[in-house]
């Protein structure tokens, strides 16, 4: 049946001003680790960009723990009543995984699994969209140059709310290099061509291994040439690094981590930096033109 009143007009998140979703039709490919250290190598680019982590994944949060925020107090609220972010390493974020009951830190019980049908993740989906205040100092300061949005794996009712509800300047999309991860993501890149989202382009994830004692790289999840196959720029191959599941699992992001002098993963380390940063500043041109 037609919408009563036409279309669903999309519009912008108030105190943002650039939207950029980090997307994967598949699950496990580490599109959240590559959201939380694409929004650090954007806030460390010479622009100083204020940048934000709003995690969509409503089913499965990983933005608390790659923040070290899995343990924070519960967020505060505006005298309007909209949720203020949880900071850390200074970047603001939102996500469910602050919203539901968690078990204290030194709990061996497993966290609540979140078992909602479609309208009530619509419901969760606007909520944290549309209320978050993402001003800074309280809520009277300036707000976001540029908010990076988790997405969750998959084409379904958090993505297509996104879609009809939002204005989005860009997506990139996650992949590594195997067939079976390429046919999901490929998936992922119709969905947002049919609701009209922007591509950026691919960040190819765990794309090669650079021996530490040879230097010789190795291709262990298939040649990169595969991902030719989508039909999308390609932003950038990240080399499987230890360091950067490290740091995730222990809520310090990549990034963040060489530049205070974890080398300890060698020139392998330097190239995923230095290709994280490129990737940002590629990111940038292309939203704002």
């Amino acid at each position: 049946m037609p919408r009563r009143g036409g279309p669903i007009q999309k519009r912008r998140i108030e105190h943002v001003k650039k939207i950029i979703v980090v997307a994967s039709g598949k699950g496990g490919v580490g599109k959240s680790t590559i959201a939380v250290n694409l929004a650090f190598s954007l806030a460390m680019l010479s622009h100083r960009l204020r940048v934000g982590i709003l995690d969509l994944d409503i089913f499965g949060p990983s933005i608390p723990t790659l923040m070290g925020l899995q343990h924070s107090d519960d967020p505060h609220l505006t005298s309007a009543g909209a949720l203020v972010p949880i900071i850390n390493h200074g970047i603001p974020t939102m996500s469910m995984g602050y919203l539901v009951p968690r078990p204290p830190p030194d709990s061996t019980e497993f966290e609540g699994a979140i078992v909602w049908r479609g309208l009530m993740v619509q419901k969760a989906v606007q909520q944290l969209l549309f209320d978050v205040d993402w001003r800074d100092a309280g809520g009277s300061g300036s707000g976001l140059d540029v908010l990076i949005i988790d997405m969750p794996p998959g084409t379904g009712d958090v993505p297509l709310t996104l879609g009809q509800l939002v204005i989005v300047d860009g997506a990139v999309i996650v992949s590594t290099p195997q067939d079976v991860a390429l046919t999901d993501v490929r998936r992922g890149i119709s969905m947002f061509k049919k609701i009209s989202v922007p591509i950026a382009g691919l960040i190819l994830n765990q794309a090669s291994f650079l021996c530490p004692s040879c230097n010789t790289t190795h291709e262990l999840f298939g040649p990169s040439t595969n991902a030719s196959r989508l039909g999308i720029p390609l932003l950038v191959q990240l080399p499987l690094v230890g360091g950067v599941s490290w740091g995730g699992d222990r809520g310090i992001p990549y990034v963040l981590e060489g530049k205070n002098g974890g080398g300890k993963d060698g020139r392998a380390g330097e190239m995923w930096r230095d290709a994280m940063s490129g990737a940002a500043s590629k990111i940038w041109r292309l939203v704002q033109s």
